[in-house]
């Protein structure tokens, strides 16, 4: 019995899950270069009569949630068996609760989900899980990707953890980190001399020439599939409710859509009634998917923020992110990378929490709807904080001044934290 269908963004139009693997095949043949493709494939379950299977009737809607989860939500995956999903824990990362910043108390709660706990230290262990475990399902023995680091070393450190083979495709400049987590991992990592989008186009080309599957972010539909999960351990963490905001960083778009996917699921099972609101946050170095939200023709501007996990010039999944957007009356928010590293810097003094600058990125947009009183009184905020800081050093490093050294002795102390203070 068919699982799922996919549904294309663009046309409409549906494919048994056994048809197609990436793209709509109708609309692909339209796809113009240097353009978000259209036919991008969204993921559809039978909600309704998985429900009446598991329960025996339309039950409870919080009880239903603990019935998908008990199954670990098998019956809204696109895989067979969650057998076949990686031995290492992914997802279930903490959801901390901080009531002050700089010594003053917040008017609103402010919850950030740290997904840099994550095997790999970052949210693309989600999609790369999935992925994984349907090329097993498959007998797939071979992986691209192409990355600008987090999702490389993702998939490179899930598929060593599963006995498979990885092939990475890079930019020459990706952080040095991200390079060697990759390396160590076992997976065959390639520079390419050129961005981002110059390695997605190769990676492609790759598995159409030699049969690998191809974990392409805004190309293979299911690593939306992985990213959705952590909407329903939102929901869950929330005690069985809903924000009302939550703060996403934004490259490709495909994070944002994982994350309206998850609750779209939850919504068409009856057990959430709406969709918290959703603000897409870029860096105005960066920022193609917000500027082009509203747009009548895509116009491409170069990328050049230090963010590079969401430094992108064709936002791969632009039209399902721009779909869910205006489906679920989300909105968009450009920041500075000035006002990101300010963001990174606060988030790790006051937190504890040090985050890579594309995952600061988010909560320097709930400070820029903070500081605009754009958050109502007591209101519930969450801000998805998705890769360690300790992926990019350089960058930060260029902005923070390490101390010269002492002879140790208790008078070249006390001098020091006296001319400190």
């Amino acid at each position: 019995m068919q699982k799922f269908t996919f549904e294309c963004i663009n046309c409409a139009k549906k494919y048994h899950e056994s048809e197609v693997l990436y793209l709509c095949p109708d609309c692909n043949k339209q796809n113009v270069s240097n353009k978000p493709p259209k036919g991008v494939l969204k993921t559809i379950y039978n909600y309704k009569k998985s429900l009446v299977q598991n329960s025996g009737s339309l039950s409870l809607p919080i009880q239903h949630f603990k019935e998908l989860k008990l199954s670990q939500y098998i019956d809204i995956l696109p895989i067979k068996s969650i057998d076949n999903l990686p031995k290492l824990r992914i997802g279930q990362t903490p959801l901390y609760s901080f009531n002050t910043l700089d010594g003053i108390k917040l008017p609103l709660k402010l919850f950030l989900k740290d997904d840099s706990q994550n095997p790999t230290y970052s949210f693309k262990d989600r999609a790369s899980a999935i992925v994984s475990a349907y090329a097993k399902e498959r007998a797939f023995d071979t992986i691209v990707a192409a990355s600008t680091g987090n999702a490389g070393s993702s998939l490179a450190g899930i598929c060593a953890s599963q006995g498979q083979k990885a092939i990475i495709l890079v930019p020459e400049k990706a952080p040095l980190a991200k390079l060697t987590q990759i390396i160590m991992y076992g997976a065959k990592l390639i520079p390419i001399k050129g961005t981002y989008d110059d390695a997605f186009d190769l990676s492609i080309k790759a598995s159409e020439q030699f049969g690998w599957y191809n974990r392409n972010t805004g190309y293979n539909p299911l690593t939306i599939e992985g990213k959705k999960s952590v909407s329903y351990e939102l929901f869950e963490q929330l005690n069985y409710n809903i924000s009302d905001h939550m703060f996403i960083p934004v490259g490709d778009g495909v994070i944002l859509s994982g994350v309206y996917k998850g609750f779209e699921d939850l919504l068409n099972y009856g057990i959430i009634d709406k969709i918290p609101t959703i603000v897409a946050v870029q860096s105005k170095e960066s920022d193609n998917l917000v500027r082009n939200i509203s747009s009548p023709d895509f116009d491409i501007i170069k990328s050049s923020t230090i963010a590079d996990s969401i430094s992108v010039d064709i936002p791969r999944n632009f039209y399902m992110a721009q779909h869910f957007i205006k489906l679920y009356q989300g909105e968009v928010l450009t920041v500075t990378d000035e006002d990101i590293l300010k963001a990174s810097s606060s988030l790790s003094k006051n937190t504890g929490l040090f985050t890579e600058p594309a995952s600061a990125a988010a909560f320097a947009g709930f400070l820029a709807y903070l500081k605009n009183d754009k958050l109502g009184k007591n209101s519930s905020n969450v801000v998805l904080l998705t890769g360690s800081g300790l992926k990019d050093l350089k960058t930060v490093n260029q902005f923070i001044k390490m101390p010269e050294s002492i002879e140790p002795s208790l008078n070249n102390l006390e001098k020091l934290m006296h001319e400190s203070n």
